[in-house]
């Protein structure tokens, strides 16, 4: 047990590593290759967390408990990250996974229409051009936020899983580098066990 929370204490410390060797990458790269008067943008994207279990009529559940758990996660691995702006769909359940964050970083969460994944990419191009910035989305619109915002495309995340943690660093010349992490607890929504990497 001691092993384990060890390991998710130096969590947060490798993440904020991760963020600045992606920034940092920018000025290890010959003048030819980037910009380097143009920092890159950086989009940390995450699923929104888990959400209760309600019948099928029901579009829009609140976190539950795990979800709420997972949200205040977030929170401690990146209020100090330098994140300029969250942007996150119109449900309840991406509100509620932000909201702590914005919270502790006094910003306004960006509310987007969870089908609008072309109006966010211009947005993130207008208006945070060169800045970090979070994002919560759904299994099928991260993957989709990613492959717009010239990433990989990825496939979209399974059902059960709530903690992967994308970090793509977009640079002025349109490159980009994706990282792939996991965080919080890798319970299943069910709370039946391990997910599988």
């Amino acid at each position: 047990m001691k092993k384990q929370m060890s390991v998710c204490k130096r969590a947060p410390i490798a993440v904020r590593s991760l963020i600045l060797i992606a920034l940092l990458a920018v000025t290890a790269l010959p003048a030819g290759v980037r910009v380097i008067n143009e920092p890159p943008t950086t989009l940390i994207l995450v699923r929104h967390a888990e959400k209760l279990t309600v019948p099928p009529e029901n579009k829009d559940p609140d976190l539950s408990l795990a979800g709420q758990a997972r949200a205040q996660e977030l929170v401690r691995m990146f209020s100090d990250s330098g994140i300029a702006a969250i942007y996150a769909t119109q449900y309840k359940r991406t509100q509620q996974t932000v909201k702590p964050l914005a919270d502790k970083l006094a910003l306004t969460v960006n509310k987007v229409d969870a089908k609008e994944t072309t109006e966010l990419v211009k947005q993130i191009r207008s208006r945070n051009a060169g800045q970090v910035i979070f994002i919560a989305g759904h299994n099928n619109s991260v993957p989709e936020i990613i492959a717009a915002m010239g990433g990989p495309k990825l496939p979209i995340i399974p059902e059960t899983e709530y903690d992967n943690l994308y970090i793509l660093t977009v640079y002025s010349d349109g490159a980009t580098k994706l990282l792939k992490l996991r965080y919080g607890s890798p319970l299943s929504a069910s709370g039946q066990g391990m997910i599988k990497p």
